[in-house]
């Protein structure tokens, strides 16, 4: 996979039924897990859908499609495996706001997680845009 010519990630889904990680109330097949692959690949809907989808990618290692969903003007070249150990714990969506046009928002989140025993957060604004119809993660402010 290059940036500018990404393909679904061959991962098998770990469980379609089981919950999204997101925290949103539906399963993974239902939620974030169709963005990652199949025939509504890189296709979220809103800002809110494109940041809680690639959480879940977080979540999942599904790097590629943390790149793919990463505009290109600051996306990196490559993104390191996940340290060894490290869990997700959840999420939470404090707010969504639409930008100065249609295709600019900020989600502010709080990602939880743990690696070696001890607790972490990230609390983050992300700014994101969309072009040609589909979302990107632009950048963020912790």
């Amino acid at each position: 996979m290059t940036p500018s010519n990404p393909t679904p990630n061959p991962t098998p889904n770990p469980n379609e039924t089981a919950p999204c990680p997101c925290g949103s109330s539906q399963t993974l097949g239902a939620c974030c897990s169709r963005w990652h692959l199949g025939p509504q690949h890189l296709q979220a809907p809103t800002a809110e859908a494109l940041m809680r989808s690639r959480y879940s990618a977080f979540v999942l290692d599904r790097r590629d499609y943390l790149l793919a969903t990463w505009h290109p003007s600051t996306r990196p070249i490559q993104l390191e495996p996940p340290e060894p150990g490290l869990r997700w714990l959840g999420l939470e969506v404090r707010c969504c706001r639409p930008g100065a046009n249609p295709n600019h928002a900020t989600v502010e989140f709080v990602a939880r997680s743990k690696l070696g025993g001890r607790a972490q957060r990230l609390h983050e604004v992300s700014r994101f845009l969309r072009e040609s119809g589909q979302w990107y993660y632009l950048d963020g402010q912790h």
